[in-house]
């Protein structure tokens, strides 16, 4: 996979415990590749630390790249570095954009966001607004002081409408719903971008009162089903196919644990089988595979491609091309 070798050029507080932070090519005037709205991008923090963020801002911009960090205190050491270390000037490796969560086709969109999942669907609203293209957004949080991008969302659109929601106000997803959900419309698509529960919630409530499971998109932050979730796994062996090297794989450990401790140096970013950033060709063996990257006909292709970090072994031994 391509490399981008970037600088931070900025960082810039989006709301009470956001970061908003831009980065630029390393290379005086020189334009980054092009992307859309949904995209996101790996970004190597640290030796070992490697960490996925949805892009944001306007797609047409290509001098430079934002993404937008909500503090966390559960952080498994992204947010931290980012909020604590990172600091303008500082050289950075980029991944180059790849896109699961596309805007497609549409006459209308509904836009719907909890929290930092504003990232990309602020980026979806400049890039309908670009195009013409009918949109709502409802965006939802806590407190107002929370909301990211909230003067840019609050000035008047065009060819769209923008409504910030606050738990505050007794507005929470839990107790509010968008007026668009109550009335399905063929010519609609609808995205969806927080917390788990949040889309769960507000796709329950589209598809009970009438929208198709179709028209709905999320962009999701773990995958459908954690392998922890599986209690029937078994141990298998993972072979280099370029050094013959061997290792046994416990059902308490991931692929990418056992290489890494072996000293094998492997691409990891969301660690949760959700970016592909750890997907690597598989010589032969069968493959259990528990991503949500590839389609079903890529996981049953003539290629298999197994995901490092959360997917399995059917056969008793792996060989994979490393």
């Amino acid at each position: 996979m391509e490399q981008l070798s970037v600088i931070v050029e900025s960082l810039c507080l989006q709301g009470t415990g956001n970061l908003a932070v831009s980065f630029v090519s390393d290379s005086p005037n020189t334009l980054l590749p092009a992307w859309e709205a949904g995209a996101h991008i790996d970004v190597h923090l640290a030796p070992g630390l490697i960490r996925q963020y949805s892009l944001t801002g306007s797609s047409g911009d290509r001098r430079r790249y934002e993404i937008c960090v909500a503090h966390d205190a559960a952080s498994r050491g992204g947010t931290r570095y980012v909020h604590q270390q990172l600091r303008p000037g500082d050289r950075l490796t980029l991944s180059t954009p790849r896109n699961l969560f596309a805007l497609q086709p549409a006459k209308r969109v509904l836009l719907i966001a909890a929290g930092i999942g504003i990232t990309p669907l602020y980026a979806m609203a400049l890039q309908l607004e670009q195009q013409g293209i009918a949109f709502t957004l409802h965006y939802y949080c806590r407190h107002a002081q929370q909301a990211a991008y909230q003067s840019a969302l609050s000035a008047p659109w065009q060819y769209g409408e923008c409504h910030l929601w606050l738990s505050e106000e007794g507005n929470s997803p839990r107790h509010h719903l968008a007026a668009e959900l109550t009335h399905p419309d063929t010519d609609t698509l609808i995205y969806l971008c927080g917390p788990e529960a949040f889309m769960q919630h507000q796709r329950e409530a589209a598809l009970a009162r009438g929208w198709v499971a179709a028209a709905i998109y999320t962009e999701a932050f773990k995958p459908a089903v954690a392998s922890s979730e599986v209690s029937d796994d078994e141990s298998f062996i993972i072979t280099l196919a370029s050094t013959g090297q061997q290792w046994p794989v416990s059902p308490q450990q991931t692929i990418a644990q056992v290489l890494i401790e072996q000293g094998v140096s492997i691409p990891l970013s969301c660690e949760m089988g959700m970016c592909g950033a750890c997907l690597t060709n598989v010589v032969s063996g069968e493959v259990d595979h528990r991503d949500t990257v590839q389609s079903e006909q890529e996981k049953s292709g003539a290629q298999q491609q197994v995901a490092l970090c959360c997917s399995r072994s059917r056969s008793e031994v792996l060989v994979l091309d490393l």
